[in-house]
C-alpha cells in the first residue's frame, strides 16, 4: 500500500526528477528552474511507498470559462506521473481518486487536464471537452482572403508590456469562448514568454504584434516564434524559406484577425506558418480564398473536463434553449454524482434535483463532461451507443440548450 499525501515543497525537486523518469525527458538548468516555480504554486500530491515519491500530480488554480462568460473554479491537473517500478498497482488511482475528494471539498464544481495517452483518463470520468486543430498557410505567396483585412496600424510589442497591452484583452477574449483558464503574470512569463521553447531549441523568441491605433486599446495580437528550416540538401545545409509557429492569435473582429494572419503570411525570409491549437471554427477557415493555400493538417481532442459537483456545473452556466428532462446518471467515483435528476434550464438560468420518474436520457458522467461545453453533441453520442435516448427528442433538445456561439476551445497546454 502507498500513502497519498501533500507533498511538501522540500520534496519538489524529487517530483520533478520522477516526472522527468516517466516521460523520459532531460531538461537544461533553466526549465528545470522555471518547472519547480510553478510547482511551488501548485497543490501538490504524492504517493510515497515508505520514503520514495513513487506517483505524483499536481494541480494549477485555475478558473475555466464556461458559457455564459463566467468562470468556475477548475483545479488543472498536470505532471501526473508513476515510476515505472510501481505501474498498474494501483497508485494513478489512489492519486486520481484523492485528488476528486479534494476538489470536491474545496468547492471546485470541474477538473481539468491534457492527457498525454487519451485511453487514460474516460475511466476517471473525464471527458475531451474541447477539440483543437493545426492549421498551416504556405506563404511562399501572398495570402489570398476574401475579406478586406483591418487597415489600423500594427505595432511590436515588447514582451514587458505584456501585462499591461495584453493580456487585459487576453482576459476579455478568454470570456467569450468557453474552455479557457486563466492565465495569471506568472503563467504568461514562464509559459508564454520565456526566451527559450521548451519542446524546440530551434525556435527564436517570442514576438507580439498587436493592431490598434496608438495610445488606444488594441484589438487583437499574435504570438508567434520563428525558425530557419533546411533544405534538405546534403551538407552544409543551404536554408530554405522559414517557419511561423503561431502560439496564439486573438482577434475582436474577423477584419482584425485576417490582418494578422496576413501580416504573418508576409514575414520575410519565411515559406509556412504553423498554428497549433486553433479553434475548429477558426474564421480563417471560411475568410481565406484558397483553401489549398491554408489547409487543416490535424485535429484532436484538446481539454479534458471531470464534473466533481454535477448540479454546481450545470447551474453555473448559461443555456442557450430551454429544456426539462430526467438524466439517470452514472458515476463510479463519485457516488454523489450518481442516480436521476430532473435538469430545468433555459436563458433564465436551471435546476437540478433528484427525481423518480422514467428517464429520458441515460449516460455516464463522462458523455456529460464531453458535452457541458457544447463542444460534442449528445445526438452524437447516442448515434455512437454511449448515450441511451428513452424519448426521442430529448437528445436533440439536451443539444439545443447546450449550444454555445462560438465551439468551446482552449490553446492553454498544462
Amino acid at each position: 500500500m502507498v500513502d497519498i499525501r501533500e507533498v511538501p515543497e522540500a520534496d519538489i525537486d524529487r517530483a520533478q526528477e520522477l516526472a522527468y523518469l516517466v516521460f523520459h525527458d532531460r531538461p537544461e538548468p533553466e526549465t528545470r528552474e522555471r518547472h519547480h516555480s510553478l510547482l511551488a504554486r501548485c497543490a501538490r500530491l504524492g504517493a510515497y511507498d515508505g520514503d520514495a515519491l513513487v506517483g505524483f500530480m499536481a494541480a494549477h488554480p485555475f478558473r475555466l470559462s464556461v458559457p455564459g462568460g463566467t468562470d468556475l473554479a477548475s483545479p488543472g491537473l498536470t505532471f501526473v506521473s508513476v515510476a515505472p517500478t510501481h505501474r498498474r498497482r494501483g497508485v494513478l488511482t489512489a492519486l486520481m481518486d484523492e485528488q476528486l475528494r479534494r476538489a470536491g471539498a474545496d468547492g471546485s464544481p470541474l477538473v481539468v487536464l491534457w492527457a498525454s495517452e487519451a485511453a487514460i483518463y474516460g475511466r476517471f470520468g473525464y471527458g475531451a471537452a474541447t477539440q483543437g486543430a493545426t492549421i498551416e498557410i504556405d506563404s511562399t505567396r501572398p495570402l489570398a482572403l476574401r475579406i478586406d483585412p483591418d487597415p489600423r496600424p500594427l505595432r511590436l510589442v515588447d514582451p514587458d508590456e505584456v501585462p499591461t497591452v495584453i493580456a487585459p484583452f487576453h482576459e476579455a477574449a478568454r470570456r467569450t469562448r468557453a474552455g479557457r483558464p486563466s492565465r495569471s503574470p506568472e503563467r504568461w512569463a514562464e509559459e508564454w514568454l520565456c526566451e527559450q521553447d521548451e519542446e524546440d531549441e530551434e525556435l527564436g523568441p517570442p514576438r507580439i504584434i498587436a493592431l490598434g491605433e496608438p495610445g488606444e486599446p488594441v484589438a487583437g495580437y499574435v504570438l508567434y516564434r520563428t525558425k530557419h528550416e533546411d533544405d534538405g540538401a546534403p551538407q552544409p545545409p543551404a536554408r530554405g524559406p522559414g517557419l511561423v509557429r503561431v502560439d496564439e492569435l486573438e482577434a475582436e473582429t474577423p477584419a482584425v484577425a485576417a490582418a494578422l494572419w496576413q501580416c504573418l503570411a508576409s514575414l520575410d525570409l519565411t515559406g509556412k506558418v504553423s498554428a497549433w491549437g486553433r479553434p475548429p471554427d477558426d474564421p480563417l477557415l471560411h475568410f481565406a480564398a484558397d483553401r489549398d493555400q491554408v489547409r487543416v493538417t490535424a485535429q484532436y481532442p484538446a481539454l479534458w473536463l471531470r464534473l466533481v459537483d454535477v448540479r454546481a456545473a450545470l447551474t453555473g452556466r448559461s443555456w442557450a434553449a430551454p429544456v426539462e428532462l430526467v438524466l439517470d446518471l452514472s458515476d463510479a467515483r463519485l457516488p454523489a454524482n450518481a442516480g436521476r435528476f430532473r435538469l430545468k434550464a433555459g436563458p433564465g438560468g436551471a435546476t437540478y434535483e433528484t427525481a423518480r420518474a422514467e428517464p429520458d436520457l441515460s449516460l455516464d458522467v463522462r458523455e456529460l463532461a464531453a458535452c457541458y461545453l457544447g463542444g460534442t453533441r449528445v445526438e452524437e453520442l447516442v448515434a455512437a451507443g454511449l448515450v441511451a435516448e428513452h424519448r426521442p427528442g430529448t437528445a436533440a433538445a439536451l443539444d439545443a440548450a447546450l449550444r454555445t456561439g462560438p465551439l468551446p476551445h482552449t490553446s492553454d497546454e498544462f
